[in-house]
């Protein structure tokens, strides 16, 4: 596979993702973002443990959709998220979202 065949099939996966998010982005309440991931969730808890340094952070969501082109199941029952770094969490405007 070339390099150019390989950009084209990158560019076709990050293109099916993006269609995919705007179909079911309106399913989730928050959009959590960490250094390495983006999520959709309807139930986002957050632990901070402070005991340690640097402060390690974790997340916990449930009835999740994982941004990742590479990924073939990308809604997942449950994901934890261990992080020295920020994450965002924002809840999604429902009358925003829909069409």
């Amino acid at each position: 596979m070339s390099e150019e065949e390989l950009d084209e099939y990158e560019a076709s996966l990050e293109l099916a993702l993006v269609q995919e998010y705007k179909a079911v982005v309106g399913m989730f309440d928050f959009a959590v973002e960490t250094d390495r991931r983006f999520y959709l969730a309807n139930d986002v808890t957050v632990e901070v443990r402070s005991n340690a340094s640097p402060t390690l952070v974790e997340v916990t969501l449930r009835d999740a959709w994982v941004w990742d082109m590479y990924r073939s199941a990308r809604f997942v029952p449950s994901v934890r998220v261990l992080t020295f770094r920020d994450v965002n969490i924002e809840r999604l405007p429902k009358e925003d979202l829909q069409p």
